[in-house]
Formats: C-alpha cells, sequence, structure tokens
C-alpha cells in the first residue's frame, strides 16, 4: 500500500514540478520521505525545487543525498554539475559533468543540462556534443535548439546558429529572445529582413516586458542594418523605458554603491598591501561594458602564454563568501564594510583555486569580467603581482552601445543601461571611480584608449604585451584568427579584423542623443 502510496506522489511531485508549483511539489516529496527517508528521487526533486528557487547550497546537499542513494545516476550528476557551475565551483562541476557524460542518458532534458554545464564552462565545442544528442532525442523542444545556437554562436559558426535560432521561432514564435540573437547574427538588407515578422510579434506582446525588450532590440539592430538609425533609436527607447519602469532603477542606489567602495578602500589600503597572494598568473582586463574588454582578451589570449577564462564572477563571488555577510547581492554596501575584515592572501589563493581549471591552458589567464573596475583596490590586495588593464572609450559611444546592448536582464548591475542619460551618468560614477583608482595605483594599471588601439593597433599591442612582460607574438595582431570561443556581446564582431566602424557610431542617431551628449559636456567628460 504505501509503496502505491508513493508512486502517486512521486508522479504529482513530478508534475508539480513541470508545472511550475514548487510549494505543492515540496509537500509531495516531504511525504514520500516520511514514508521511506532514503528515496533517492524525492531527495532529488527537492534539490532541483531549491534550484529553481536559486538556493544553490541547499540544491547541492540534496543532490548529493540522492547520488549518495543513486550514485550511478546520470540525470542527478548533470544536475549536480549545473547546480556547482552555478556556484564557480567549477573543478567539482567537471567532475560531476564528466561522470553524467560517462553514464550516458537517453532523456533529453540530461543531455541538454550537460551542455548547459559545459557551455557554462566555456566548452562549447563539447556543449555542442551534448545538445545535438538533446535534439536527436527531441526536436520538439526550443530550448534545446535555443541552447545549441548559442553554442554554435560562440564558436564562431553563426550560418548553423542562425538556422537553429530560426528554427526556435518556428517550434515558438513567441520565444522572443530568439529574435534579438538572430538580429546580432545578419546584416539586414531592404530585400531580406524579418522586420515584418518582427512587427507582428510587436502588435501582441503587450503586457511582456521582456518579450517587449527583446523584439524591440532585434527591430532596432535590423533597422540600423538599413541606416534608419533615428528609427532605430525610438525602439530601442519603447524597449528599454518599459524595462526601466519595471525593475524601478534609480541612480541613486549606484551613487551610494560607488561612494562605499572608495570608503572602504580608504579603510583597508592601510594594511599592508603585501598581505595577499603573489601569483602572477592573473590578468584583469576590465572598463565599462562595451568599451573594448573582449578585443583587448582576444589580442591578449591570441599570445602562446595566455589563455582567456572569458568574463569571469569569480573574484566577486568569492569575495562575497569570504565576507559572510547576509544580503542576496554579490555586491552591496554591506558587503563593502566587510572588505576591511577579509584575510586577503584567502581572497588571493580562493580566487586562484576557482580558476585552476584554466591553467592547463596555459601559464597566464586573463579575467575580462567588466565589472571587475568595482573591485580593483581589493583585486591589489588580495592579488598585488597581478596585472590591470583599463579600457577606456569615447562616452558617447559607450553610453549608446550600453543603450544598445541587450544584458543579462536577470543581472542587476547592468539596471542602468535602459536609459541614456541613466548611461551617463553611471559613466560619470565609472570615471570618476578610475580616477580614484588611478590616482591610488599609478603605474601598477594600464589605461588602454580603445580609439588609439583602433589607429595603432600594432603599437598599442606591443605597449600591452610590454606591460604583462610578455615577449611580441604576430599572432597578437591576428586576434580575429583565433579560433576559441567568445562568449560575449561581442562574441560577432571580434571574429573581423580591426576595424574603426563603431568609432562616433553616436553621430548618426540624430538630436535623439542631445540629453546625454548635454549632461557629459557639463561633466567634462567629453567637448563640444
Amino acid at each position: 500500500m504505501s509503496s502505491d502510496k508513493i508512486r502517486q506522489l512521486h508522479l504529482a511531485a513530478q508534475k508539480l514540478i513541470n508545472q511550475g508549483q514548487l510549494k505543492l511539489a515540496h509537500g509531495a516529496c516531504s511525504q514520500i520521505l516520511s514514508i521511506e527517508p532514503k528515496h533517492a528521487d524525492a531527495h532529488f526533486l527537492l534539490g532541483m525545487i531549491a534550484l529553481n528557487m536559486q538556493q544553490m547550497t541547499k540544491a547541492i546537499g540534496l543532490i548529493n543525498v540522492a547520488l549518495t542513494a543513486s550514485p550511478d545516476n546520470a540525470e542527478y550528476h548533470a544536475f549536480y554539475a549545473r547546480a556547482l557551475v552555478l556556484v564557480n565551483r567549477y573543478q567539482e562541476a567537471s567532475d560531476a559533468v564528466n561522470t553524467a557524460i560517462a553514464l550516458g542518458s537517453n532523456k533529453a532534458v540530461v543531455n541538454d543540462t550537460i551542455g548547459v554545464v559545459l557551455s557554462r564552462m566555456g566548452l562549447h565545442v563539447e556543449a555542442l556534443v551534448a545538445f545535438n544528442k538533446a535534439i536527436d532525442i527531441d526536436a520538439t523542444t526550443p530550448t534545446y535548439f535555443y541552447n545549441l545556437a548559442a553554442s554554435l554562436k560562440f564558436i564562431g559558426k553563426f550560418k548553423e546558429a542562425k538556422a537553429a535560432y530560426d528554427r526556435v521561432i518556428s517550434l515558438q514564435p513567441n520565444y522572443y529572445a530568439a529574435y534579438s540573437a538572430l538580429a546580432e547574427l545578419q546584416l539586414a538588407t531592404k530585400k531580406q529582413n524579418h522586420i515584418q515578422r518582427i512587427q507582428e510579434q510587436l502588435d501582441i506582446v503587450a503586457g511582456n516586458v521582456e518579450g517587449q525588450l527583446h523584439l524591440c532590440h532585434a527591430m532596432a539592430k535590423e533597422l540600423e542594418c538599413l541606416g534608419e538609425f533615428e528609427k532605430a533609436l525610438e525602439f530601442l527607447t519603447l524597449g528599454n523605458q518599459a524595462k526601466k519602469q519595471q525593475i524601478a532603477y534609480d541612480v541613486k542606489s549606484d551613487e551610494k554603491l560607488f561612494d562605499s567602495i572608495k570608503q572602504s578602500h580608504r579603510t583597508y589600503s592601510k594594511e599592508n598591501r603585501l598581505t595577499g597572494h603573489l601569483s602572477k598568473t592573473p590578468i584583469f582586463v576590465l572598463g565599462m561594458p562595451r568599451s573594448g574588454t573582449t578585443l583587448v582578451d582576444r589580442i591578449i589570449s591570441s599570445h602562446s602564454a595566455v589563455v582567456s577564462a572569458g568574463e569571469l564572477q569569480h573574484f566577486a563571488v568569492e569575495a562575497k563568501k569570504l565576507t559572510k555577510t547576509k544580503s542576496r547581492q554579490v555586491l552591496d554596501s554591506e558587503t563593502i564594510d566587510a572588505f576591511s575584515t577579509l584575510d586577503f592572501s584567502e581572497l588571493g589563493a580562493s580566487y586562484l583555486r576557482s580558476t585552476a581549471s584554466f591553467l592547463h591552458q596555459g601559464n597566464r589567464v586573463v579575467d575580462k569580467m567588466p565589472l571587475n573596475f568595482l573591485y580593483i583596490g581589493l583585486i591589489k590586495k588580495a592579488l598585488p603581482n597581478a596585472k590591470i588593464i583599463l579600457l577606456k572609450r569615447h562616452a558617447v559611444d559607450v553610453c549608446l552601445s550600453n543603450f544598445r546592448t541587450l544584458f543579462a536582464t536577470s543581472f542587476s548591475y547592468y539596471n542602468y543601461s535602459y536609459d541614456l542619460t541613466d548611461c551617463g551618468r553611471y559613466y560619470a560614477l565609472f570615471d570618476n571611480l578610475m580616477e580614484y583608482w588611478k590616482s591610488e595605483f599609478a603605474d601598477e594599471l594600464l589605461e588602454v584608449s580603445y580609439e588609439a588601439l583602433v589607429e595603432q593597433p600594432e603599437r598599442q599591442t606591443r605597449n600591452i604585451l610590454n606591460y604583462l612582460e610578455l615577449p611580441w607574438e604576430e599572432s597578437c595582431l591576428n586576434f580575429h584568427e583565433n579560433p576559441s570561443p567568445v562568449s560575449t556581446a561581442s562574441s560577432v564582431q571580434v571574429r573581423k579584423p580591426m576595424n574603426s566602424s563603431s568609432i562616433g557610431r553616436w553621430q548618426k542617431y540624430g538630436n535623439q542623443l542631445d540629453e546625454l551628449v548635454d549632461f557629459l559636456v557639463k561633466q567634462k567628460l567629453i567637448e563640444h
């Protein structure tokens, strides 16, 4: 009798999770465990509920219990890896996902999850194998094609990526993220474009802020290809303003954050600066998003002694862990205030451990998370021998590029990007903080002008390599031939030779940028 009850509860729990009714699913799993405390799948399903609720530590613990009871279950290993990779425990995630691959599975969702983990780790070629297996089993789920398309794009297979995104839309016409992703891959022409298809979706998307955001960005990209820049900006404004209203962004929150960063540094900088880990392995490339960080990353990682780890959140996450603050945000005033309590040597060591999986490919590692500019003071304490390259680009071009880019919408640190003037205000905060860091660290940082790099590529590249104490290699000038994956917003651009097409782009958009330009002039960040 109890076995029948367990079967009923088990089926109910699975169904409820698929329906998003997590509280009811939790109750069903708890009932199973009250009858059979060692029921592996009940623990696993509870782990899945925790994973859906972003409770990663809890998810890892619960899935680990399931694995103890059923160590040969590929599905458990796959989702265990997914939870681990989300908290940057890459080596453990690698072990778990490799076990899942070795065990094998005939479930599409398991193979897709394996692909997602591999993709998150930057192993996009390997991820393609898993995504294709998922599609071989189930060719009706659009998410599998969407994930496949992303990895194809990151490794430069743009034609195949376009086909996969088109398949997503054919399976689910309201899969809005596919429209914006597809628009980034193609050059629309008057004869070949998707403007009508996008407009048809815009006509029925009312009330769906995320959907409108993706569609407006897709429309803007296609209009830009047709030379209709002012009309493109109107669509960007339509989509972005709705998102800004939804999140209720106020620049004062970032003003407080930036002030806290400087104040905290004035406190912890009084400690002996050589208290950190003395490794010379890390290279940090940082600056405002869309300022040329990916370009510099590709130049440097084309050197035989360097490998790119991509945009890592590892330093921020490791700092957060060590502060032991209770807040949900990775960086907030509470966490910043706790920086002075850190063991800087341990922070440096924990960061190096978290990035150790990249070391087999080279003896220097580039971390090109742009927002690490917020952590320059802490990086210099934790890793005093790390090299830091700061990108600077014309303020209006940077602000416009941020406004035109659809960042991860769940990542609150890009909330400024939904309003042009907010982009300007954020840039002013960035510039002020950079002046502070430069006054503190002087010659220890290398500032690189994006415009100078484009105009004088060899001269600037030699300057960068000299700063990094690396010998000259011609391959650094041929960065566009670098076959390694690129999983940033610039993944398409950096597959092409260096060009000046993005310099002065803002001048094409007419008087709609006047308010932004006036603000930047008043802040003395640009000249008339």
